[in-house]
């Protein structure tokens, strides 16, 4: 007997192909599927990418590694707005695919309601505690670093409301069936950032000030734009709507998208950490060089990112309807696509590490710390694809204490414990190999919740 879920349609302009959540999918239906999602992470990641390069080749001295110091910061913030998207999705997708439509705008419109008032206590707050944080974190710098830090920072944080909007939306454009808007919103931000840092940076010769606008006013257009988009009326499957306080709602997104919290949080600890170390070991030299390898490794890792995004709305509305014949084919084409993705991946960075460290124009130096770092880094990718979707598998399945722990432990507990011990054994090239450590370990606790939860959801056999 054929299954049947509720019918959820969009038109998916790729290949022409209309696409139902309720589908069963094809490899070219899944990618195409995901696709938007994968380039609007990834032009997310550009944001940064773009501050580095103009930061590096036009701005005063000092300005890159400033940028380097205070990105924990806005890691941490901006993490709000990936957990109630991600966990928010996984429950409004649920209710999709349980035929409450109603409901599901009324979670929706509640999660962006609290995420706006979050950001905006954020950006009036954060205002007051800049300078110590910057402080902190550019304890082994200079006062032209911590001066750059600090400005930087209070341009950033008064557009907080907007990015922590921008993430949230990342995750709900996707499950209203308009990846496809969401990408050309996150496109066009991602344009209006780099056309701003050539006017303000290069030509205005504004330095880090200049970077600092250029990104707040993309952030304040990529929140901005769904808002307007979703309080219209609209052939989406999600519509901003009077709703009323489901606490219960706002907690399981919450704990849903836990993992993404924790991982967004443990990621600036550990960027922390790396820059302790390695100006220790370093000086801003070396901090430099980490500033542009992780700028590369951030477009990488959104290709991982962006799919587990795209797919989870997929997973989570069969998990809601009960296909598990579905769920079995997701997963199965999912495991196949991550590594695929993560052979090329780690090919490409291997092969191309000195051309794309040559594009942060710095001295031979900083440059050869780079690639030699970048190439020791670059193992990562064989792996770390697998734990991202991992842990987003059970996010999508609402079941975020395992998603949580997954990621907890790969960026918390193995991430902290190898890079500060490598380093007494390896040196500077002990900080490089800790994330591939991590990321070996991690898989196996990944490979073990799978396996033990394979019956319980059925994904697999």
């Amino acid at each position: 007997m054929r299954f049947k879920a509720p019918a959820l349609k969009r038109q998916v302009f790729f290949y022409k192909m209309r696409i139902q959540l309720s589908d069963h999918f094809t490899y070219k239906k899944l990618i195409v599927f995901v696709l938007p999602s994968v380039v609007m992470m990834v032009f997310t990641s550009i944001y940064s990418v773009v501050d580095g390069l103009f930061v590096s080749n036009f701005a005063e001295d000092g300005a890159l590694a400033a940028i380097q110091y205070i990105f924990p910061l806005f890691m941490v913030l901006g993490s709000i707005g990936f957990m109630l998207g991600a966990g928010g999705s996984a429950l409004v997708s649920k209710t999709l695919g349980e035929g409450e439509k109603e409901k599901a705008n009324q979670y929706f419109s509640l999660l962006v309601y609290v995420t706006l008032v979050i950001g905006i206590i954020i950006a009036v707050a954060g205002q007051f505690v800049v300078e110590p944080v910057a402080r902190l974190l550019c304890k082994n710098s200079n006062e032209t670093t911590y001066g750059h830090c600090v400005l930087y920072g209070r341009i950033l944080l008064a557009a907080q409301p907007f990015f922590i909007l921008q993430n949230i939306f990342q995750s709900f454009f996707v499950t209203a069936e308009k990846p496809r808007l969401g990408l050309v919103a996150t496109a066009a931000a991602g344009v209006l950032n780099m056309v701003l840092d050539a006017i303000f940076v290069v030509g205005c010769k504004w330095g880090i000030l200049g970077a600092a606008i250029a990104t707040a006013a993309s952030e304040v257009f990529g929140g901005v734009f769904p808002i307007i988009y979703f309080a219209m009326k609209n052939n989406s499957l999600l519509r901003l709507t009077k709703t009323k306080f489901y606490g219960k709602a706002i907690l399981k997104s919450c704990t849903n998208g836990s993992s993404e919290f924790f991982s967004n949080v443990s990621s600036a600890v550990v960027v922390m950490l790396y820059n302790s170390q390695i100006s220790t070991l370093e000086g801003d030299a070396g901090v430099k060089a980490y500033a542009a390898m992780g700028y590369i490794a951030m477009v990488f890792f959104a290709i991982f990112m962006g799919y587990s995004v795209g797919c989870a709305p997929l997973m989570g509305y069969h998990y809601g309807a009960q296909n598990k014949d579905e769920m079995k084919n997701l997963f199965k084409k999912s495991l196949i696509i991550t590594a695929v993705l993560s052979i090329v991946m780690f090919g490409l960075t291997e092969g191309l590490a000195y051309p794309l460290m040559s594009m942060f124009k710095q001295n031979e130096n900083i440059t050869g710390i780079a690639v030699n770092g970048f190439r020791i880094y670059a193992v990562i990718f064989l792996m770390c694809g697998f734990n991202i979707y991992g842990s987003s598998l059970f996010t999508s399945l609402n079941n975020g204490l395992v998603s949580a722990l997954i990621s907890f432990l790969r960026s918390i507990v193995f991430q902290v414990t190898f890079v500060m011990t490598l380093p007494l054994i390896m040196g500077i090239n002990g900080v490089w190999s800790a994330g591939v450590f991590a990321d070996v370990a991690s898989i196996i606790i990944t490979t073990i919740f799978v396996i033990c939860y394979r019956k319980r959801y059925g994904y697999m056999k």
